[in-house]
């Protein structure tokens, strides 16, 4: 395609997902349900042509040499396929927030005065990489009333397609439009520039990528954009925290899974029950292969580990890379987070109370964490079905972006003839 067809592709899209957007507005629960329910039946059914279609992406990852963290995010298993399903019934079982009438009041003119939920309209996704993106943004934003662009990265268009096949079957099923969610056919980037600045037909851009993808959405989108650049997340160990519990959590949330954006990138100790706490922890870590790059106290007790630069702290990533720093208190902890962090998630491992209450209002993170691993931040693991995304912006939407963040509210006035005075 070029440029002038590439142009005229996505405004044929956005066209046809503007007038998708106002039948899925008014669409009934049942409906949705039953579209997401047979979207989970289509994409069980097809977990072999499913596994196929991202086998031919893999393979051609690993021929353009895509580093590690890429391919383990472009991967989908047999159990991420029964995932991707689970998370679209999820959403079905959810209890739908469009129409949904809140805080109605009388006011003294004799108005009832109060707020509706309603859909954003029509939401532009662009991802790389992860193929279950495709039914968890198609589940959400039908949920919720909107209609969906999605745009996923050249490096899975093959798994995305035969995900969106079974999208646009369960949309037929249950009689929706199936442009109420369209997956961008063309790999080529200037779909890309046309999608974020199609303000009359797209209401919200969301990125999901790395930083590059997101920095580049954030400062040429010319639509409101819902997102995270980086997840610099850390766990403090407080002098009061459970040794088992502390060890358990610390090794989970770095080596559960190394390639996502609620992975632990840099671990906070307590000077106090470091000498205790860190070669157990270091010995974990390096069972698996994990490097370590620590501050002088840190080093001073596990003298093989690699010295930390001042750019570590401010590190994502994203691979078998921790940074560890030996703190004086919860003080310096929060100082640090505060300083380097990216107010993703943050996580405390304590039994003191007053100090977990601390940390949890004074840590300014779209998700804060009390004796747990940060791998829980994520939509699925929080009840929303899945999630769109992750925001660490303060407007509108924060942290796990699920049916709530896909839908806006407006004011809405009841009365009986009273009359302004």
């Amino acid at each position: 395609m070029n440029t002038t067809d590439i142009k005229s592709y996505m405004q044929s899209v956005g066209q046809e997902a503007r007038a998708a957007s106002r039948l899925t507005a008014k669409a009934d629960t049942a409906a949705k349900n039953r579209a997401l329910i047979a979207m989970a039946d289509a994409i069980l059914r097809d977990e072999p042509l499913l596994l196929a279609a991202n086998a031919k992406d893999l393979d051609n990852a690993r021929a353009k040499g895509l580093e590690a963290s890429m391919i383990d995010r472009l991967t989908l298993s047999a159990r991420g396929v029964a995932t991707m399903a689970e998370g679209l019934l999820q959403i079905a079982a959810l209890a739908d927030p469009v129409g949904e009438i809140s805080g109605l009041n009388y006011r003294p003119s004799g108005i009832q005065v109060g707020k509706m939920r309603v859909p954003l309209g029509v939401i532009g996704i662009i991802y790389e990489a992860r193929p279950n993106v495709t039914a968890d943004a198609a589940g959400l934003c039908l949920k919720a009333g909107n209609a969906a662009i999605l745009r996923g990265g050249s490096e899975a268009i093959h798994s995305n397609q035969a995900i969106a096949a079974c999208v646009k079957e369960g949309l037929r099923l249950a009689g929706l439009p199936e442009t109420a969610v369209q997956v961008i056919e063309t790999t080529d980037r200037a779909a890309v520039g046309e999608l974020i600045t199609m303000k009359e037909f797209v209401d919200v851009i969301v990125p999901r990528g790395g930083k590059g993808l997101i920095e580049r959405i954030a400062n040429e989108a010319r639509i409101p954009v819902i997102k995270h650049l980086d997840g610099v997340c850390h766990v403090y160990i407080d002098d009061q925290a459970d040794f088992d519990k502390a060890i358990k959590i610390a090794d989970n949330a770095k080596t559960q899974r190394y390639g996502t954006c609620n992975t632990m990138e840099t671990l906070l100790i307590h000077e106090d029950i470091a000498q205790k706490i860190l070669p157990a922890l270091s010995k974990i870590y390096f069972d698996k292969g994990v490097e370590l790059r620590g501050d002088a106290a840190a080093r001073g007790i596990i003298p093989q580990m690699n010295a930390a630069t001042e750019q570590d702290w401010y590190e994502e990533y994203l691979a078998p890379i921790l940074s560890i720093r030996i703190v004086a208190g919860l003080d310096q902890a929060i100082d640090h987070i505060t300083k380097y962090g990216s107010q993703h998630t943050d996580a405390i491992v304590t039994e003191n109370y007053t100090r977990a209450r601390r940390f949890l209002r004074e840590v300014d993170s779209s998700s804060v964490m009390v004796n747990t691993t940060t791998r829980f931040a994520d939509g699925f693991e929080y009840g929303l079905g899945a999630e769109i995304g992750i925001s660490t912006d303060k407007i509108h939407a924060r942290g796990p972006v699920g049916l709530e963040g896909l839908t806006s509210q407006k004011f809405i006035v009841l009365g009986d003839g009273q009359l302004r005075q």
